[in-house]
């Protein structure tokens, strides 16, 4: 259980430390550098719902001697539609914009930003539940090395996510300090999700192929309705892209070497 409660807490652990980089940073954060990291996050989200989720959610379908693409084709498409459920419902404000969406609140353009981020960390939070829900069914083919994989991958793709979202809040006139709380806290969500998942698949097992695609359909909604445009606006667009290769080659590696 130890194990389990570090993997949940490493995507975190990658929030907290990029949200960090606004202490050292003094100005705001240069055009290129954030849309190569965009593009990055996008990359390995987009990885981790092909090789962590979708193709282990087939794999056990087939198992359980259900048709293998009904489970990962049903859970996909819900987990489109409760992205798009939260991003109707919860107010919040991208980058680059001073229109929010969701709705109507009166809220500060400080924590609107905050709540954009952590819609993003509540498919990735599940994503990490899940797969530590399939290593703690066993028989599911999910190694604790590749849910280890995915923990990391997450970590690593939250790290310029957390320094994206703490940097705008110091330019909104926060201090250093409360960007980096503010920034770290919209990580909370994350092993709170993947608790609630563990929990849940452990009281229906048989459910736990409809999470993994469900968690990879969040993630690709995240990816195509956000990161990937925020990456490909303006100028610079090719850097985005190249950040999106990048994170994909890097979380494709991690997944097949250590799953």
């Amino acid at each position: 259980m130890e194990n389990i409660a570090i993997g949940l807490l490493i995507p975190f652990l990658g929030t907290v430390l990029g949200s960090g980089m606004v202490i050292f940073m003094k100005d705001k954060m240069d055009q290129r550098v954030e849309k190569a990291l965009l593009g990055f996050a996008s990359g390995v989200m987009i990885a981790a719902s092909i090789w962590s989720l979708l193709i282990p959610s087939i794999d056990m379908s087939e198992q359980q001697g259900v048709i293998g693409w009904i489970p990962a084709a049903a859970g996909f498409m819900l987990g489109i539609l409760f992205l798009l459920l939260l991003d109707t419902v919860v107010p919040h404000l991208h980058l680059e914009t001073d229109k929010p969406e969701g709705m109507p609140a009166s809220l500060k353009k400080t924590t609107m930003l905050v709540l954009a981020v952590t819609i993003h960390n509540i498919p990735e939070g599940m994503a990490v539940g899940v797969v530590f829900a399939g290593v703690l069914a066993g028989n599911t083919g999910i190694s604790l090395a590749g849910a280890f994989a995915l923990s990391i991958g997450i970590a690593i793709q939250n790290f310029p996510e957390g320094a994206i979202i703490s940097m705008p809040l110091k330019s909104e006139g926060l201090s250093k300090t409360k960007a980096f709380l503010d920034g770290a806290a919209s990580g909370v969500v994350e092993p709170i999700a993947a608790l609630l998942t563990i929990l849940l698949t452990g009281l229906i097992t048989p459910i736990l192929p409809y999470l993994l695609s469900f968690a990879a359909g969040s993630m690709i909604y995240v990816v195509v309705e956000e990161l990937i445009p925020e990456s490909q606006a303006g100028e610079h667009s090719n850097v985005g892209t190249i950040g999106v290769s990048i994170g994909f080659v890097l979380m494709m590696i991690l997944d097949v070497a250590l799953g």
